[in-house]
């Protein structure tokens, strides 16, 4: 276990949670909370600075306080938190170079621990039925936050060729869900009538945000080095997902689904980016044989509980019908003017 653990993105709910969590283990002497703005939550024990980790002045930060152990959260999944697409990029990838080039400069640390994503593998019809660590993606992502997070990780591997004295681990967690998260799968399934595409029915595995948490305590208490996919057990079909969450399905022709899509994105509805689609489309399952019997981690929800846990703490189920017919009422009156337009 690190005596001085950094973590970034700390004004973010889970990176928050994650080092106040931290602070409070006997095994770690300091925590620092590095992010751009204060964080709205109390951070209990840990020492907040106000950094930009685009700024190489997070050098002075991490080598001035003897950091051992390193901890980047602060990956951001959606454009809106960020400020936009060009923003949220900057934040990712050029705030992660910048990150680690301060590590590569610090001759004290020994840990960097990195979550990523199983976006990295993209989603296409190709694809496998799990993916392991070491396969690449049929059809790497254009786009977005799986572009940025293939990135990302391609500059960390990067900085363990650099320097093999220190531990790197890469955790690449499923999509998120729980009961406190807002997570754009939670949103999508938040919908009064949820969108799917004709003909498609993709299989979902999910993480629990309390998997979040204890897997990155467990990575910075292991000397575990590599790549690990994160997942809870199991899979959902989006159609029985839908069911659960007491949701009608709205099925869409493929030709329809980037105006629906934009329709609900340009609400805040819902992200209806290019890779979520493609998700909702093609879904994506990982094989988690590593992260049990290399990093020793066992998650305590599968993805039938993760999701259950989500529906009951945000109480959905069946609507009025009125309303389901409301918005089925648009999405049709939608479908007949992109059908005019082709």
């Amino acid at each position: 276990m690190g005596r001085v653990v950094l973590v970034t993105g700390v004004s973010q709910p889970l990176g928050g949670r994650f080092a106040r969590t931290l602070a409070n283990n006997p095994d770690v002497e300091r925590v620092i909370g590095v992010d751009v703005v204060p964080p709205r939550a109390d951070l209990g024990a840990v020492r907040f600075v106000r950094a930009d980790i685009r700024n190489p002045v997070i050098t002075k930060v991490i080598v001035g306080e003897d950091v051992d152990t390193v901890v980047h959260a602060s990956v951001i999944a959606a454009p809106a938190r960020a400020g936009g697409r060009s923003a949220m990029k900057e934040l990712n990838v050029i705030g992660t170079m910048q990150l680690l080039a301060a590590c590569q400069k610090a001759p004290g640390l020994r840990k960097l621990v990195v979550r990523s994503t199983t976006e990295v593998y993209g989603a296409s019809p190709r694809d496998p039925a799990m993916f392991t660590e070491d396969m690449a993606p049929k059809q790497l992502p254009r786009a977005g936050f799986a572009k940025d997070a293939v990135e990302v990780e391609g500059y960390v591997r990067g900085l363990s060729r650099r320097r093999p004295d220190v531990t790197v681990t890469i955790l690449r967690h499923a999509n998120l869900i729980g009961p406190t998260l807002e997570s754009s799968i939670g949103r999508y399934f938040s919908l009064p009538v949820v969108p799917t595409t004709l003909g498609y029915d993709a299989r979902l595995q999910l993480c629990h945000e309390r998997d979040v948490l204890d897997s990155l305590q467990l990575a910075v208490s292991a000397d575990v080095p590599g790549a690990f996919n994160i997942a809870g057990d199991g899979v959902l079909m989006l159609s029985q997902a839908v069911r659960r969450a007491g949701r009608p399905l709205a099925p869409i022709p493929s030709f329809a689904v980037s105006a629906v899509g934009g329709l609900f994105r340009s609400a805040r509805l819902a992200d209806f980016s290019p890779e979520q689609v493609a998700f909702l489309t093609y879904g994506r399952g990982v094989d988690t044989t590593r992260m049990r019997k290399v990093l020793g981690f066992e998650p305590s929800f599968t993805t039938e509980q993760a999701f259950d846990d989500f529906l009951r703490a945000k109480g959905l189920g069946p609507l009025a019908p009125e309303r389901v017919q409301s918005v089925e009422r648009g999405l049709r009156d939608l479908l007949v003017r992109e059908g005019d337009r082709g």
